[in-house]
């Protein structure tokens, strides 16, 4: 078919500006194309039908598949997007079915042109490539075989033709311009109150009758959950380190086959004062370099350099005195580290400049290269091969406790304990959440936990500093709570309902009051609140503290000085009053009306179309002609489509 097209196309092929829209449809449409195989269908395979056509299990796992294969389908995902490819594919037979109703027919001049924007090199001046070099190019473009890409072509160039008849009537006024660059650009600015219920809970003291009280009221709320007393060996370097020790001689071994750790490159430990010139003017610059020069005399003549460096400095390090620490050389650009290896120790240098500056440099200290002496490292030596030598105790101990484990049933923890001079402990009981004590958190410890059953002792489980043997010695059953069980958690409770309570009556108390012609100045000062004011905003910026302007999209229509209603912003209260009002220019209007009005004429088809697709769907369903079999999309999501 491809051939028959380009066999009969003439020279001078003109792209046409629509190749856009026509990149965009084949990658919506690419990884939702149904398969072309042949199996058999039955009835447990179909998902949906439209028409007479039907979409299968098989041919939404296959789009699934193609989008996993190109990386993007977290798996968590992959239940909502079978629903989406299923949606997609009724939608694409739904419009094959309308357009066969309405005589929408794609030409084989309509597929010949678009496959020539989407593939180019198919056609060498009037000659086509041929159906290798064709199929090639589609495969290595697309990723997929010339009858599947064909398919996907003609669905687009159906979708493109609905758009059109849907749409080419469609139109935008000056009003709605105009309105649109007002809704855009005109500003309010307010002057407003938070009122946070987390700063009115320190000031909430209940007494012991209103936490009873309440505690009644909400007492199917707190439980108690169930705990657990643990038994526990540990594997760690704490527990098994007095049962290991390194002699002389492995240390000294140790150092004779590690000497290149302890090698130390030329170093030097310097502290510098940056006065940074990357961006400035030239004139900038040499105002920069007469300060730089300055400080740099009282540093060569007595001055304390980390406090010049604290004062004058434009680097990270100034907190710290300019201390850069040791430096080695390739460390530091050529120049500072030239200055910094070559200057007398203890001196300080003219001014440096750097990539990034002029540097006034302090030579602390400097190291020629060496290798450090055994007795240097002989410390660092020893905790080495002590935090190996545990680790393999710890490992050598995990085997034959897990041997143990395996081949004694349900052997006593106690037992293992004394068998290898382990230390046994025992935890307080524990909740579903909590960590073992000194083991701390290690998901793998605390789920083995919370599924033992009493008396079961578990393989030795690895953690972040070794291994943990557990046994569950007791189970608490889970309670309805006591008042004094739970009096801390009911507490904080109670705390944060009559905050929240608070906030929203003072909330309302402030705004009556300011719309009574009290200022919200001295309202908030009576009632230890700060008002703020905002910066100039449009309807779709921020207000510091106070969240989104679509909170305030009264406040726009308000006249000014006028409080408005207080608003809840989720957790917090606002009470605001409207102090200016700017309307946009008529030469702002200029300069955007051409891309205000080509927003809104996008922004309308689009709402057109998707009207367009809604209708069209249900219609068909009302009509009989979609029927989707929930079932056997179980088979896929373990959910009905939506």
């Amino acid at each position: 078919m491809a051939k028959k097209w380009f066999d009969n196309r003439k020279t001078g092929v003109r792209i046409v500006l629509g190749i856009v829209v026509a990149f965009l449809g084949v990658g919506m449409l690419m990884y939702l194309v149904p398969g072309q195989g042949g199996t058999e269908t039955t009835s447990t395979d179909v998902v949906a039908t439209v028409g007479d056509t039907s979409i299968t299990v098989t041919d939404v796992q296959e789009q699934l598949q193609r989008i996993e294969r190109g990386g993007q389908l977290p798996a968590a995902m992959a239940p909502l997007y079978a629903q989406q490819v299923l949606k997609q594919l009724v939608l694409e037979h739904a419009l094959d079915l309308e357009a066969t109703q309405l005589g929408i027919q794609v030409t084989d001049a309509d597929r010949r042109d678009r496959i020539l924007q989407l593939v180019p090199t198919a056609f060498q001046g009037d000659n086509f490539v041929g159906m290798d070099q064709y199929a090639a190019a589609v495969q290595e473009r697309f990723q997929m075989g010339v009858p599947e890409f064909e398919e996907l072509v003609r669905q687009s160039l159906v979708e493109q033709k609905f758009e059109a008849l849907v749409t080419d009537g469609i139109s935008v006024t000056p009003e709605e311009v105009e309105n649109e660059f007002r809704f855009k650009n005109e500003k309010i600015k307010i002057e407003y109150v938070v009122i946070k219920p987390d700063d009115l809970q320190s000031k909430i003291d209940p007494s012991d009758a209103d936490l009873a009280a309440y505690f009644a009221t909400n007492k199917a709320k707190y439980v108690v959950p169930e705990k657990r007393v643990v038994q526990y060996i540990s594997l760690d370097p704490t527990s098994l380190a007095s049962r290991v020790s390194v002699s002389d001689d492995e240390e000294r071994a140790y150092y004779q086959q590690n000497l290149d750790k302890y090698h130390i490159d030329d170093r030097a430990h310097v502290a510098h004062i940056l006065f940074k010139t990357v961006g400035k003017t030239d004139a900038e610059v040499a105002e920069i370099q007469k300060t730089a020069e300055t400080v740099d005399q009282k540093a060569k003549h007595g001055g304390d350099f980390a406090a010049l460096a604290k004062q004058y400095s434009e680097d990270t390090t100034k907190d710290q005195g300019g201390d850069l620490g040791w430096i080695v050389r390739g460390q530091t650009v050529p120049e500072f580290e030239q200055a910094a290896f070559t200057l007398p120790v203890g001196s300080i240098s003219d001014l440096v400049r750097t990539q990034y500056g002029f540097h006034i440099i302090h030579v602390i200290e400097r190291q020629m290269a060496r290798t450090q002496s055994f007795d240097e490292v002989k410390a660092d030596i020893a905790a080495a091969l002590e935090a190996q030598k545990t680790q393999e105790l710890a490992e050598t101990l995990s085997s034959q406790i897990a041997e143990d484990v395996r081949r004694g049933g349900r052997v006593a923890l106690s037992d293992i304990a004394t068998k290898y001079g382990l230390t046994l402990q025992e935890s307080q009981p524990l909740g579903p959440s909590d960590a073992l004590p000194g083991v701390g958190a290690a998901p793998d410890v605390q789920q083995e936990i919370l599924q033992e059953r009493a008396g079961d002792v578990s393989a030795p489980i690895r953690t972040d500093t070794g291994y943990v043997i557990v046994s569950v010695k007791q189970i608490e059953p889970a309670h309805p709570a006591a008042l004094e069980e739970v009096h801390d958690t009911l507490l904080q409770d109670y705390r944060h309902d009559k905050a929240v309570d608070q906030a929203k009556q003072l909330a309302a108390d402030i705004a009556q009051r300011s719309k009574a012609g009290q200022t919200l100045d001295a309202i908030a000062k009576a009632d230890g609140l700060q008002v703020k004011t905002s910066d100039p905003f449009a309807r779709d910026g921020e207000i510091p503290d106070a969240g989104s302007a679509k909170q305030f999209a009264a406040a726009f229509d308000m006249p000014l000085n006028q409080t408005g209603d207080p608003i809840f912003l989720g957790a917090n209260w606002v009470v605001y009053r409207v102090v200016d009002h700017s309307a946009p220019s008529q030469q702002d209007f200029t300069s955007q009306e051409q891309s205000i009005g080509q927003d809104l004429l996008q922004s309308k088809r689009e709402a057109a179309y998707d009207a367009f697709r809604d209708a069209l769907q249900k219609r068909l369903e009302d009509e009989g002609k979609i029927k989707y079999m929930p079932e056997n999309m179980k088979r896929i999501t373990g959910n009905t489509p939506g």
